[in-house]
């Protein structure tokens, strides 16, 4: 990359079976000549899929993002559970019963559709007191997990054999497929584990909008930053707000600007683009009530 320019924007990768997504980043990294990379939402070594990878000024925004459903695919394995709710795992039990039925498994995979609780498996990235539990599992604890909320937006199946289903699952950020599959072979009562896993869509990036390290690994450096999408499109659900130039001038200064003033009127708490007066994104922007009542105020610049 040219010594004077600093790659800025998003690039979903398709990642392929094998790396961390932190292997992912480093390869990025190397790729776009920079050291700010990071990326949204975790993939296991085992599961492929879009991988949301922020680059430049990009990377600040992970924090704030505000939409992450995803969309994923996975084949659910009837008859044994392991460790890691996975099949890269330890076999913990295998059934030795006969199956259930299509109609059976169909039912109770379509019993999970709605809000729900989940209980995070302990080969997680997930932190407890500062401690990853993926690495209390992997040192031969374990510790009590609250239930978290989860929601299923949709969810269908399709049998490959006796042992095997395809599932498609909609869901809220926070869903583990895997302890999903765990939850359906326990309903079921048969066990269950997840063979494979590819996540197709996560905040409103689908797949066919991504690139494999492999072919990034072929461009030039103009194609390969002609890969990247604009900042602005981690934020395109919320409402954008055109500051007129003397307005701008101040909320790039720190000031807040008074709904009253630019003639806005969100609810406080209300995330916003903030944008200059000819729609050039330029800050994420926070609606709060202040001394002289409610007024936006930038919480985090991407553009100076």
């Amino acid at each position: 990359m040219n010594d004077f320019f600093e790659p800025d924007g998003v690039l979903i990768v398709n990642k392929h079976e094998g790396p961390t997504s932190h292997d992912i980043v480093n390869m990025v990294r190397k790729l776009y000549h920079t050291k700010k990379v990071g990326h949204t939402g975790t993939l296991d070594p085992m599961a492929t899929g879009v991988l949301v990878v922020l680059i430049g000024r990009a990377a600040k925004a992970a924090e704030y993002l505000v939409s992450d459903e995803k969309k994923y695919e996975a084949i659910l394995r009837l008859g044994i559970t392991t460790d890691t709710e996975d099949i890269t795992g330890k076999i913990l039990t295998e059934y030795s019963g006969k199956l259930p039925s299509e109609n059976e498994v169909v039912s109770v995979i379509n019993s999970f559709l709605g809000k729900s609780e989940q209980i995070p498996p302990m080969y997680s990235a997930l932190k407890v007191d500062g401690k990853k539990l993926v690495d209390i599992a992997r040192g031969g604890g374990e510790i009590e997990r609250k239930p978290r909320p989860i929601e299923i937006y949709s969810i269908e199946c399709k049998k490959i054999d006796d042992t095997e289903y395809k599932i498609k699952v909609h869901c809220s950020s926070g869903t583990y497929i895997r302890t999903l599959c765990r939850d359906i072979g326990d309903k079921l009562g048969c066990g269950g584990t997840m063979s494979a896993l590819c996540r197709t869509e996560t905040g409103g990036f689908p797949i066919s909008e991504s690139v494999t390290v492999n072919e990034l690994k072929e461009m030039d450096e103009q194609t390969l930053i002609g890969k990247l999408i604009p900042t602005e499109s981690l934020f395109r659900e919320l409402e954008a707000v055109k500051l007129p130039a003397f307005y701008e001038k101040l909320c790039r200064s720190g000031c807040e600007i008074y709904q009253k003033k630019i003639k806005t009127n969100f609810e406080n708490g209300t995330k916003v683009r903030l944008c200059s007066e000819n729609g050039e994104f330029f800050a994420l922007g926070e609606v709060s009530e202040y001394e002289n009542g409610s007024a936006v105020k930038a919480i985090k610049t991407f553009r100076l």
